[in-house]
């Protein structure tokens, strides 16, 4: 199984895809990320937007799984995962990568407007319609576990 290689500088994002492959130990893709974990826990940024912590949150308030919502919680809250503000900059963006590319949807085009404006240096994600965004440095990671 392959593993995430990290750009040498600069700051990661990472979508709702990703939180969710790690907080619930994805059998597959969690162990593939472990080297963003590990770059975190030295200094090294990771953000995300706002939108991921509703996006996190839906299924474990919809199963009432109260043991779920608090990892979620406390993920954030301990800022592991630096949480960037949808502004109206990213709106902006948001809504001419929607215009650009019709198939992209709005929490996607959300997310790459974040990602886009704040400079990361890769996005981490799993959901190959991030494809269709120029510009956008990505980690696939069926892409990164296929390179074996």
């Amino acid at each position: 199984m392959g593993t995430l290689t990290l750009p040498l500088t600069g700051d990661i994002y990472v979508d709702s895809n990703t939180l969710i492959y790690s907080v619930q130990s994805h059998p597959l893709y969690a162990p593939a990320i472990i080297p963003l974990w590990q770059e975190q826990a030295n200094g090294r940024r990771v953000f995300s937007s706002q939108l991921a912590r509703m996006e996190t949150l839906v299924l474990p308030l919809r199963l009432q799984d109260e043991a779920l919502v608090s990892d979620y919680r406390r993920l954030f809250q301990c800022q592991t995962v630096e949480l960037l503000p949808i502004t109206q900059n990213v709106l902006d963006e948001a809504a001419r990568l929607r215009a650009l590319h019709p198939s992209l949807k709005t929490p996607d085009a959300l997310h790459a407007a974040t990602a886009l404006l704040h400079g990361c240096a890769l996005f981490v994600t799993n959901d190959r319609g991030f494809q269709r965004v120029t510009g956008l440095p990505l980690a696939i990671l069926d892409d990164i576990l296929a390179a074996l």
